[in-house]
């Protein structure tokens, strides 16, 4: 969610980065050429397990001493999990890597992957408008509401606010009044968008987003902990048609798909996403306040941790809400991945938020080899 703790979290993102100013615009910016990966790298995949250093044979390079010392913040912080891949191998885990939970926002970025399997070979076409799709709502939508394109939906830019599933009690205060921007012409964190996307994925692919989930990413890269269906969910609200979709993955999971768009769509030998796409869809589209960037349902950190000092769209980020994150970095083929068990009872709940993970991230950063 943006608010103000996004603002400040995404500042502290920042203050931990070496120089340069982020470059933010509310026009698109050029994405960057994906880093040349290193020598052997694009060879590494995991198989029914993750390889670790043990398993590789190759010595990992990481500090143990100082990956310590992020487990230790991850224990102040009440982490429930968070693992480290460098190079298509499993360097660091913490916590229970292996339990099933719900990504919250996170979801949105593994539909923007889905999405990408299915744009190049024409079944969905950015440019279509609501109207043509035939996308309404209850109540109806107005004729400027009805013009917003597919696109604009996945930059959470279509003008169209109208009530929706799975929106917390903060958003609905923040949401702006209906008419108030047309499609296109303002950046808000949208869930009516996020869900309607799901809606118009089912109507051009022929199966929903959990079908595709497990068929088209579960499936062939091998997850390990992901259960078809007990592990998906709609949620359905009465404001809204389009209904919210809970995914529950485990971090270790989760980080398959990281390694994938890490690995710039590639898996073992199969473009699984064109790469087009994933430059596409890790390009800044809005400027976000506190030094960020909006792809298509991605978060774009303009400035990288202290030594990557990353262009363009090479340091990635999927963010859920109560301390769901992934951080992929595209140059160095490294993905960290944080995990926040949102299930428990609510005096047993934990959340873990942006600025928190920044610090974790810059600890397990200050370990990586060559530190």
């Amino acid at each position: 969610m943006l608010n103000r703790l996004r603002t400040t979290a995404i500042a502290a993102l920042a203050a931990i980065a070496m120089g340069g100013a982020p470059v933010l615009a509310d026009t698109p910016v050029a994405a960057a050429a994906v880093a040349s990966q290193p020598a052997g790298a694009q060879g590494v995949f995991p198989g029914a397990a993750w390889a670790t250093p043990a398993t590789s044979g190759q010595p990992s390079g990481w500090s143990a001493d100082k990956l310590q010392l992020a487990d230790s913040y991850a224990d102040a912080l009440r982490s429930d999990a968070y693992l480290v891949v460098h190079r298509g191998v499993l360097v660091h885990a913490y916590g229970d890597i292996r339990r099933p939970m719900n990504l919250a926002s996170v979801r949105k970025s593994v539909l923007s992957v889905l999405y990408g399997m299915h744009v190049s070979p024409g079944a969905i076409d950015l440019d279509q408008s609501l109207a043509s799709l035939g996308i309404t709502d209850k109540g109806g939508l107005s004729d400027v509401e009805q013009t917003a394109t597919v696109r604009q939906l996945l930059q959470s830019r279509s003008g169209v606010y109208h009530e929706s599933a799975y929106e917390t009690p903060a958003a609905k205060k923040r949401r702006p009044e209906r008419g108030s921007h047309a499609p296109g012409t303002f950046w808000y964190y949208n869930n009516w968008d996020f869900n309607t996307l799901a809606t118009i994925f089912q109507r051009r692919t022929g199966k929903d987003v959990f079908e595709a989930l497990k068929t088209e990413l579960a499936e062939p890269l091998q997850f390990e902990d992901f259960r078809y269906p007990q592990d998906t969910k709609f949620e359905y609200e009465r404001s809204s048609e389009h209904p919210a979709y809970l995914m529950f993955l485990s971090a270790r999971d989760l980080a398959r798909i990281g390694l994938l768009v890490s690995r710039d769509g590639q898996w073992q030998g199969r473009q699984m996403v064109p790469s087009a796409w994933l430059r596409e869809s890790t390009t800044s589209y809005s400027a976000v306040s506190g030094g960020s960037g909006y792809g298509y349902m991605w978060w774009l950190p303009f400035v990288a941790f202290p030594s990557w000092r990353l262009p363009g769209n090479q340091l990635v980020l999927a963010d859920g809400s109560g301390g769901q994150f992934m951080l992929i970095d595209r140059a160095r083929d490294i993905v960290l991945v944080h995990r926040v068990d949102n299930s428990r009872l609510w005096f047993k709940r934990n959340a873990v938020d942006l600025g928190q993970f920044a610090e974790l991230a810059a600890r397990v950063i200050a370990a990586a080899p060559g530190k």
